[in-house]
């Protein structure tokens, strides 16, 4: 087999490969001779076909088959013989196949590019620092007892809190407009559900009572004919509802899995959950700001297949995040608008496969499995879900990648510029803005 380099501009390689013809050849005679103890064809006995007369009807099908795999195959050798990486399929072009004549072809592909990593001391990082306290669990089960509380018609005026029934119908310039009339409409005081001072004009109102808003629509409303539009809301109050809690009893803490132990057990549980997602958060805010950083210091020559790999899994996302479990063609979304968040996370995964490279790191088995037991803790059977783990490589090798970006992180923080930050649990489990979204 011959292989030369054709063409190298940036990251596209052409690899001109020919394959001997007695290579073919023999391997098309081989197909037909053992293909001749097994056809049928009319006129001979099956076994006795001769080989001229199977050639004849099933030549051309074999011969096709068979410069489609070594195709295939020799350009997986070429590869590697000339030591180059591809990203995705290679384009095949100049295919040249004639009986009795070596088989050429012109492979096009990109090769993962060569990235030349700054010193890990260059990151600087401030690692959140973060406990949960008395006051975040009373705060949590005050949210979830609110979760839970239901409304019970009053007499009363209304306040923040309380549930309003009303009628409304919205008019600028004395005309209404569409989407600003509701009837028999509930709605929770304090809840910003409504543009801004609605809710609060309703406060101190009694059911039977009338009023009309003034109000002004966000400049950056959805709707464009409504942008900082001055309107008027006519609403009637048909009834006020105040809001009661849950008690804490045994009947609440079933509603969160707490079967026994009363309010002692619910408590554990409650700030058990809270430690857990702290521990989460904290971890992914830290990872994420090892990578941004990661990314901001390493420049990175893309592959197309790589980005357009990456804008792939984007929409399959937002797909199955926004998609109800319609069939939408992915074609429908626009590459341009994952096109930025698609190269930011082609890039990243290049400098952090180098870093795993540069030293040698595979996933901590100790890690990987502390990870299924933390995955598996929030089910009932945590010995079951471990189990099925380790019985689905696919899903482990998932955790793996995982543990190894974590690894990755360990170690740029151990070389790093580290400053602790003390941080609230409530700013803690906040995520970072993405980057690039300030500018927005």
């Amino acid at each position: 087999m011959q292989v030369s380099i054709e063409s190298s501009t940036g990251l596209e390689r052409q690899l001109k490969v020919s394959v001997p013809a007695e290579r073919i050849d023999q391997e098309v005679i081989s197909r037909l001779q053992k293909a001749t103890k097994t056809v049928s064809i009319k006129g001979f006995r099956k076994g006795k076909v001769p080989l001229k007369v199977v050639k004849q009807h099933y030549g051309k099908g074999v011969r096709q088959e068979v410069v489609g795999e070594i195709v295939n195959s020799s350009f997986y050798e070429a590869i590697q013989q000339e030591d180059l990486k591809p990203v995705g399929q290679p384009q095949i072009n100049e295919l040249v196949d004639k009986e009795g004549q070596d088989v050429s072809f012109l492979a096009v592909f990109e090769v993962f590019p060569e990235v030349a990593l700054q010193p890990l001391s260059k990151v600087k990082i401030d690692r959140p620092v973060s406990d949960v306290t008395d006051s975040d669990v009373k705060t949590m089960i005050d949210n979830l007892r609110d979760q839970q509380a239901s409304f019970k018609v009053s007499k009363k005026k209304s306040k923040k809190g309380d549930q309003v029934n009303i009628d409304y119908v919205g008019t600028k310039d004395g005309e209404e407009f569409d989407g600003g009339k509701a009837e028999a409409q509930d709605l929770v005081l304090g809840s910003n559900s409504m543009i801004p001072g609605f809710e609060k004009g309703l406060e101190g109102l009694s059911a039977g009572e009338e009023t009309v808003l003034n109000l002004t629509f966000p400049d950056d409303y959805q709707a464009e004919e409504l942008k900082g539009a001055a309107v008027e809301f006519a609403v009637t109050v048909n009834s006020v509802a105040g809001k009661k809690l849950p008690k804490m009893d045994d009947e609440f803490f079933k509603l969160f899995g707490v079967e026994e132990g009363g309010e002692e057990k619910f408590r554990e549980e409650v700030t058990a959950n809270m430690e857990r997602e702290l521990r989460n958060a904290v971890r992914t805010k830290v990872k994420n700001r090892v990578m941004n950083q990661l990314f901001d210091l390493n420049t990175v020559e893309l592959p197309t297949a790589l980005v357009a790999n990456e804008i792939t899994q984007l929409k399959q996302q937002m797909i199955q995040q926004f998609g109800g479990g319609q069939q939408i063609d992915l074609s429908m979304l626009p590459d341009e608008m994952f096109k930025e968040k698609a190269e930011r996370r082609a890039a990243l995964g290049v400098i952090v496969s180098e870093i795993v490279k540069a030293e040698a790191l595979v996933p901590d088995e100790d890690q990987v499995r502390a990870r299924v037991d933390e995955l598996a803790a929030t089910y009932e059977q945590p010995q079951e879900v471990i189990d099925y783990y380790y019985s689905k490589p696919e899903l482990l090798s998932s955790v793996e990648a995982v543990v190894l970006e974590d690894q990755v992180t360990e170690l740029v923080l151990s070389k790093a510029k580290v400053k602790e930050q003390s941080l609230s649990y409530e700013d803690a489990i906040k995520p970072d803005a993405e980057p690039g979204s300030e500018a927005l």
